[in-house]
């Protein structure tokens, strides 16, 4: 679970994408860092459960450099 900390939510991303993630970060030139985006999906607010869910319904696109893990 990561936050798109420009938009203030939370965004679920697959394991192949959590990888590109990381490469990112590791990276010291990140300029150079191919792909610069990742897909998944953000966490919406289910008022029935009174939670968050996964909004599957729609994948979006998110920079990787505005994505911090969420803990």
């Amino acid at each position: 679970m990561y936050e798109e900390t420009e938009l203030g939510i939370l965004v679920a991303i697959n394991v192949e994408n959590q990888k590109s993630i990381k490469q990112f970060w590791k990276a010291k030139d990140k300029s150079t860092v191919k792909p610069q985006t990742v897909k998944g999906h953000s966490f919406i607010h289910d008022e029935e459960q009174d939670s968050l869910k996964i909004d599957f319904s729609e994948e979006k696109e998110f920079e990787i450099k505005n994505l911090q893990k969420f803990k």
